[in-house]
């Protein structure tokens, strides 16, 4: 009897170590299988976003071509042109990064198809957007009513029976996960009875297993969604000041510029330099440099106009685009008020700081005719100040290009 006791004693422990173990296994695979089936369902679901932004992009190309055929303003066209190009873009790069998710024999057959489609269409609506451009308004407009839109609708209709495939397979692949899990836990809970109270800790520390992932997933989504908005604030302001960057700031000039030249205005730069700046910061230190061109970037921000553009470009120069100019007058007297607002007294950390400014000026179009042109001739002008100013001068002096 004895030995018959310790034989099922043996086996008992035997049985709840090997429940035990296929519970573990269990939850591992389930964690496995829910991961992967999330991943498919995720590249199911950014395959079905792509094709709607293609077939966005491609209605709004062929759109492009109509909006050109229909308006007499040449300015209009052009910027319908740009229209027509960006759509083009969005076209490609949604196919490009369509390709490289990953594509099966049959949805690479499908793709190739479409392939051979795009490049008919696009090679019609370049000769169309040619045509348009030669003034051959009728011709045009016969070869995208009988050419373009029918092999438009062809291929949205190759896009539309693409896009329903990939949603019922995500439909399928989320039936299947949800009878996954109700065949997990089925089996949890047979297990569990058979094991008791060691099957209900193993359940539990398996929820708690999945609750932690649960979070981590939605804290990896906040951070995400942190460090994107932070990447797009870097990407167009300066770090230390908040104003515009340089990339921001050419963006900007360039508008102007091209506003400019359609309405036959003019666009005024202004480039500055702090005088004596590596003095303050050997002097008093870093700290007190940094909080002087935050005090800069306050004042400059107080002295201009709110249709006006400030960027640092660096270190501490700083870039002040005027638009709507009547004339260099307008581009005096801004950088006048500048320099009457930068000499206000200050003090930073209990320490006063004169803070003064050599200011070079540009005038489109009269030296340069683009962004690059003016932002030269600015700077140049900044240095030929630069390089004839006194030290300690107490008048504003401003030189132009």
């Amino acid at each position: 009897m004895r030995r018959t006791s310790l034989i099922a004693v043996g086996a008992a422990f035997f049985a709840l170590v090997t429940l035990i173990i296929v519970l573990a296994v269990n939850s591992i695979i389930q964690l496995q299988q829910h991961r992967q089936l999330n991943a498919d369902v995720q590249a199911q679901n950014r395959k079905v976003g792509l094709i709607i932004q293609i077939q966005v992009a491609a209605h709004q190309r062929t759109e492009s071509l109509l909006r050109m055929a229909l308006t007499r303003d040449p300015f209009e066209r052009d910027a319908i042109y740009l229209e027509f190009n960006h759509a083009g873009y969005l076209v490609g790069n949604g196919r490009n990064e369509f390709r490289q998710l990953g594509l099966t024999r049959e949805e690479r057959a499908q793709f190739d198809r479409q392939t051979q489609l795009v490049e008919r269409i696009r090679g019609l609506q370049e000769d169309i957007a040619d045509l348009l451009t030669r003034g051959s308004i009728h011709e045009a407009y016969a070869s995208l009513e009988h050419q373009v839109i029918p092999l438009q609708r062809i291929y949205n209709q190759e896009l539309a029976q693409m896009r329903t495939r990939f949603q019922n397979e995500t439909l399928r692949t989320q039936i299947f996960a949800s009878k996954r899990y109700a065949y997990a836990r089925r089996l949890t809970l047979a297990l569990g009875i058979v094991a008791g109270l060691l099957g209900a800790i193993v359940g539990w520390l398996t929820w708690l297993r999945l609750a932690q992932i649960s979070r981590q997933i939605e804290a990896q989504f906040v951070e995400l969604e942190a460090s994107r908005a932070a990447l797009k604030q870097e990407a167009s302001q300066d770090p230390l000041t908040g104003l515009a960057n340089r990339r921001l700031f050419y963006d900007r000039l360039q508008k102007a510029i091209h506003h400019a030249r359609r309405y036959n205005c003019k666009v005024g730069v202004l480039f500055l330099d702090l005088d004596r700046f590596k003095e303050i910061n050997d002097i008093h230190g870093h700290h007190v440099g940094d909080a002087v061109l935050t005090e800069v970037a306050r004042r400059l921000s107080r002295s201009v106009r709110e249709s006006d553009s400030i960027a640092r470009l660096g270190g501490d120069e700083f870039v002040v685009l005027l638009a709507n100019v009547s004339g260099r007058e307008d581009c005096i007297a801004a950088a006048v008020n500048i320099e009457r607002t930068l000499a206000e007294d200050s003090s930073f950390y209990g320490l006063p700081v004169d803070i003064t400014a050599s200011i070079g000026q540009a005038l489109f179009p009269d030296d340069g005719d683009n962004e690059d042109a003016l932002i030269r001739a600015a700077d140049a002008a900044m240095y030929r100040i630069k390089s004839g100013s006194v030290s300690d001068r107490q008048t504003p002096l401003v030189f132009t290009a």
